[in-house]
């Protein structure tokens, strides 16, 4: 039934600075805006909705409406975070400029069979690039029966009544 993600939408404070970290930096180009003055309810409103195109043909999508306060609460990384899959070099070429251009960079950090690193875009979101290690990587059914297995145990230590 569900063929795969069309895109995700998060809020923005500036489109434009929005664009710039998300086409310049990222390197995902601007594919399409809409430009919405009236809400599915009938509500006057203004509102820019911007998409970015990834390679599988997804988007990243983000909505600007400057008569509605923008407050983005800093969260926690496990609370919110965008994560998007890079191959290993340009994993570490990201690394690199994120660094260079003076943009928040964590990373690298290792995860099993994942190596992922991390920036804060200009709204606050935390965006992930993760690069797999083939080598590492179980296939997915040895990898959905090791999840089952651990949301399972889990849930008994966590939800024991």
């Amino acid at each position: 039934m569900i063929k795969g993600l069309h895109h995700n939408a998060y809020r923005c404070r500036n489109s434009e600075e929005t664009r710039k970290f998300y086409e310049e930096f990222l390197g995902l180009p601007l594919a399409d805006a809409l430009s919405i003055s009236e809400s599915k309810t009938g509500r006057t409103t203004d509102v820019l909705h911007t998409f970015y195109r990834m390679d599988d043909g997804s988007f990243l999508a983000f909505f600007e409406a400057p008569d509605q306060e923008f407050e983005f609460k800093d969260q926690h990384d496990y609370d919110l975070h965008i994560a998007l899959e890079v191959d290993m070099d340009n994993l570490h070429k990201m690394f690199a400029k994120g660094k260079k251009m003076g943009i928040e960079t964590r990373g690298i950090s290792d995860h099993k069979s994942i190596h992922s690193i991390y920036f804060r875009d200009p709204n606050g979101y935390v965006i992930e690039l993760t690069a797999k290690i083939p080598e590492k990587t179980p296939p997915p059914e040895t990898a959905a029966a090791e999840a089952k297995k651990l949301l399972h145990e889990w849930n008994e230590a966590h939800r024991a009544a």
